[in-house]
């Protein structure tokens, strides 16, 4: 289950945002584990016969039952148990774009790939200036 600042976050609780920056804690060694992740995926289809564009099909990812990329903490929550972590949702975004830009923000602000205390083992962004015009203050 996911925290969003007191509460359980629920699907209700989505509206309008595409995807959150969220903080995994193992409850074992306190370590902790930065990332990002969409509410929803988007795949291409192949175009119906006599077609042809291609078709978009969007459907909820697994964010539900999602603890991040990271080999070493998947490893850990199948040997542990999902009961070891604890996962907090930090921003809810309304753009990839400011997605990207507060996960990177994190990172860097808690120095991830310097400390002990992190298992993340890279940052990797892209983010232009446009796509974050709205994120003047954070």
């Amino acid at each position: 289950m996911w925290h969003y600042g007191d509460a359980e976050f629920t699907s209700e609780m989505i509206q309008d945002y595409i995807g959150f920056v969220y903080v995994i804690t193992d409850l074992t060694n306190k370590k902790k584990y930065v990332g990002k992740k969409l509410f929803n995926s988007t795949r291409r289809l192949a175009p119906l016969k006599g077609k042809t564009r291609k078709r978009r099909v969007v459907k909820e990812s697994d964010w539900k039952d999602y603890f991040g990329s990271s080999d070493e903490v998947k490893l850990l929550v199948e040997e542990n148990g999902i009961d070891s972590f604890h996962r907090e949702i930090i921003h809810l975004c309304d753009s990839k774009g400011e997605m990207s830009y507060l996960e990177a923000k994190e990172q860097f602000d808690r120095e991830v790939l310097l400390s002990d205390e992190y298992y993340n083992g890279i940052i990797n962004c892209k983010i232009h200036k446009s796509h974050v015009k709205g994120l003047k203050n954070v």
